[in-house]
């Protein structure tokens, strides 16, 4: 090594604090100018990351402590981007595992430490948010050293060092320690364990022709193309020939036209870059995530990165609605299966083909949320799409129709138990534990087919009043359980377009809740609301209230309609049946049938549960 390296990646289960520790660490390092204004969540620099405060992919900074360069890589914890995990634990050689200090290891959590101990990464262990006044420190401990049993069991590792280092921190207060008697004054111990000899350094060697594995692809308006990746054996230098190894075994030579390497948030351009350093490649056009750099006199590919194969599936089509075009630009077929191409180059997790209908597009994902990320990026780009209602993908194993079933992790107030364990029931769901954590909250774990969480997370909410936090984990296939109705009310249908009138819109509250405001432009086929039965309903919603010379005190009635909550692309996701798309444009979320003549279309609902 031509200087002190090491990569580090941070781990945990989504909103256990791993961005808030990061920016501790740069901050405490002195990677930011002291006169400098440094906003919070810095890793977290996209715009919808911003908005939801979850990191979305993961993202590569440097930091300098005592001569030594950490690379440092943030990933994300919820388990839809559990691809963007997997494939950054590819360039490390050891993680910190974050667990709150309250809610204790999750399935993230599970799954992360899994895909470590697989790779036979050193792993060190934060237990963060110390300050929570309802920590139970004692209690977690005790739930991670049974975590680390149960998969050094499962995983056949007898061998695992199990006596890992733990720290005690708060990535909000900005400070870690060894002991919780310390007291508790900055983050250095942290910083300090990382530069000493519990983590290795990259063990890579510099003898022999290059070899480096492509694990993330960027852009630069620029440079073009960039591809990232740590180089494995050898160096690399600008301005010379080497050698592409692609997907389909086929070798293409091209000139590296750039070498830049990870310098605290930025980068920082440099002639040569050494094995054990990650390093962005610009001169390769047609670069994808696996794919092997090497040197011409020494063309051997490494192993491609292979993750979890997708769950869930969601079709995806051009905008076919009456109104298409309006509120937007118009996405051709063509266009529209660029960006679906696109958006499987930058993330191995995300597999597209195409369907039977030339306007329509199949993409599958590991869950709700990966995909409409996806299709949220093509609406703020300012175009139109269609979306139906997301499947889950079944597989054939030993002549029986299989399904994926998730293990889901509830932690609720103690009154709300009997609603989620009736809801859960009906969805197929079988109770495996309920324990009491604290006074006031209980948490649940239930087995569950894939196919009952779609649409399931923003009734959660409701019921648990925003106060439940729910997770879950892939487990594995098992046998088909039946028929169940995506959701228990049908749809209330616009029979023909115009614009909406409060006065039929108060005429129609008894028959459900309603999606739209009065003004709204609706069209024939167009759902306007959740019927309160079972079965959809044709409604007309444009009405118009005659007019007389009557004038009386009870004759006029004061309108008053309740607040409706704009329509958002999970929400919609969640909600839509088989038989709904989805209209996406840049300004407004619609639902409609697929079907939109009403003599056309039956208003009977089928697959109801058993």
């Amino acid at each position: 090594m031509k200087t002190k390296l090491k990569n580090i990646a941070i781990v945990a289960h989504v909103d256990h604090g791993k961005t808030t520790l990061v920016d501790g660490l740069l901050s405490q390092s002195g990677t930011f100018d002291p006169r400098a204004e440094v906003e919070e969540r810095v890793m977290d620099s996209g715009e919808l990351e911003k908005e939801r405060g979850i990191t979305i992919t993961a993202k590569n900074c440097a930091i300098n402590w005592k001569e030594m360069k950490i690379n440092l890589l943030d990933t994300p914890g919820h388990a839809d981007f559990g691809g963007e995990v997997e494939r950054s634990l590819m360039m490390v050689d050891g993680i910190i595992l974050l667990v709150d200090a309250s809610e204790g290891p999750l399935p993230q959590t599970r799954f992360v430490l899994t895909k470590a101990m697989e790779r036979g990464l050193k792993i060190a262990v934060v237990i963060n948010k110390i300050d929570r006044p309802d920590e139970r420190i004692d209690e977690v401990i005790a739930e991670i050293e049974d975590l680390f049993l149960d998969l050094a069991t499962v995983l056949n590792k007898d061998d695992f060092d199990l006596d890992y280092p733990l720290f005690y921190a708060s990535g909000k207060d900005g400070y870690a320690k060894k002991s919780l008697d310390e007291e508790s004054v900055n983050l250095h111990p942290l910083l300090d364990f990382i530069t000493e000899d519990y983590f290795p350094e990259p063990k890579v060697s510099l003898e022999g022709g290059l070899q480096l594995l492509v694990t993330n692809l960027t852009y630069s308006t620029y440079l073009g193309p960039l591809v990232i990746g740590r180089i494995q054996r050898g160096s690399i230098r600008k301005n010379q020939q080497y050698v592409h190894c692609d997907r389909y075994g086929k070798n293409k030579t091209f000139k590296v036209s750039n070498i830049q390497i990870y310098d605290a948030l930025g980068m920082k351009e440099v002639d040569e870059a050494y094995a054990g350093e990650i390093a962005i490649i610009a001169g390769l056009q047609e670069g994808f995530i696996g794919d092997t750099l090497t040197s011409p006199e020494a063309v051997e590919p490494l192993e491609r990165i292979s993750v979890d194969p997708p769950t869930v599936s969601v079709k995806v089509s051009v905008n076919t609605s009456p109104g298409s075009g309006r509120e937007g630009e118009y996405l051709t077929s063509r266009k529209l299966e660029e960006f679906l191409q696109n958006a499987c180059r930058h993330n191995v997790a995300l597999q597209y083909q195409e369907s039977d209908d030339p306007k329509e597009f199949i993409l599958k994902g590991r869950g709700e949320l990966q995909l409409a990320i996806v299709f949220e990026e093509i609406r703020r780009a300012g175009f139109e799409l269609m979306i139906a209602r997301p499947e889950v993908l079944f597989q054939e194993i030993d002549g029986k129709k299989c399904e994926p079933f998730e293990l889901v992790v509830l932690d609720v107030p103690n009154e709300d138990v009997g609603t989620i364990t009736e809801t859960l029931s009906i969805r197929k769901g079988v109770m495996q534990s309920l324990n009491q954590i604290g006074d006031t909250r209980t948490r649940l774990e239930f087995e569950i087919p894939s196919r009952g969480l779609i649409g399931y997370r923003s009734q959660f909410l409701t019921d648990t009043k925003g106060e439940g936090i729910m997770s879950s984990q892939f487990l594995e296939y098992r046998p088909y359980v039946g028929e169940m109705l995506s959701r228990q009310n049908g749809s209330l249908i616009s029979d023909r377009a115009g614009k909406a009138t409060p006065y039929a819109l108060f005429n129609l509250l008894p028959n459900g809740k309603q999606f739209i405001v009065p003004g709204d432009t609706v069209y024939e086929g167009q759902v306007i609301g959740e019927h309160n039965k079972t079965n959809d309903q044709n409604v007309n919603c444009v009405r118009e209230k005659h007019l007389s010379s009557v004038r009386t005190a009870g004759k006029d009635q004061n309108i008053i309609l309740p607040p409706v909550q704009p329509m958002t692309l999970e929400k919609a996701m969640d909600w839509i049946d088989k038989d709904e798309w989805v209209e996406v444009t840049p300004k407004q979320v619609r639902i409609r049938k697929k079907i939109l003549e009403k003599g056309q279309r039956s208003v009977i609902r089928t697959e109801k549960p058993k």
